[in-house]
């Protein structure tokens, strides 16, 4: 049984790398961009927690600027970041969150389960804001340790 927390998170400022490309490829440019991030994290000033990564997106983007995937650290403020990143500040926010550990491939059908939750506890989906991924684990894809977070009202 899926274990849902319903929470308001807090404004989170988010360092590292945009990722670009084609729906199907991001199954794979992501990890790629995550171990890059890992590699590079002790570049970024004010880290809050080097050992966690997050992942940004809007599921449905409005315009360019919000539009792929961004795998971050969070940090405590912003200042001179580096040259090849990005920063991106994500507005306080309601969520719904699930946890997951295992499998990388079986995400998606979560992703399902909870939007189906969701539905049925009679929340919204904001498609047009921000969404998160909350890593604790990610090196192996066969064994990750994660947080979704669906934006809700």
């Amino acid at each position: 049984m899926m274990e849902v927390q319903i929470k308001e998170g807090n404004e989170m400022k988010l360092v590292g790398f945009r990722v670009m490309c084609e729906g199907d490829q991001f199954i794979t440019e992501i990890p790629k961009a995550s171990l890059r991030l890992n590699d590079r994290v002790d570049e970024i000033q004010h880290v809050i927690n080097p050992d966690v990564q997050m992942g940004a997106f809007v599921v449905e983007p409005e315009n360019a600027e919000t539009d792929g995937y961004w795998v971050c650290v969070e940090v405590e403020e912003f200042k001179e970041i580096p040259a090849d990143m990005v920063a991106l500040t994500v507005p306080a926010q309601k969520y719904a969150i699930v946890r997951h550990r295992g499998n990388n491939s079986e995400i998606m059908g979560l992703y399902d389960d909870l939007h189906n939750w969701i539905e049925n506890e009679n929340y919204r989906r904001l498609k047009n804001r921000w969404h998160i991924e909350r890593y604790y684990s990610w090196t192996d894809i066969e064994n990750v340790d994660m947080e979704l977070w669906d934006t809700i009202e």
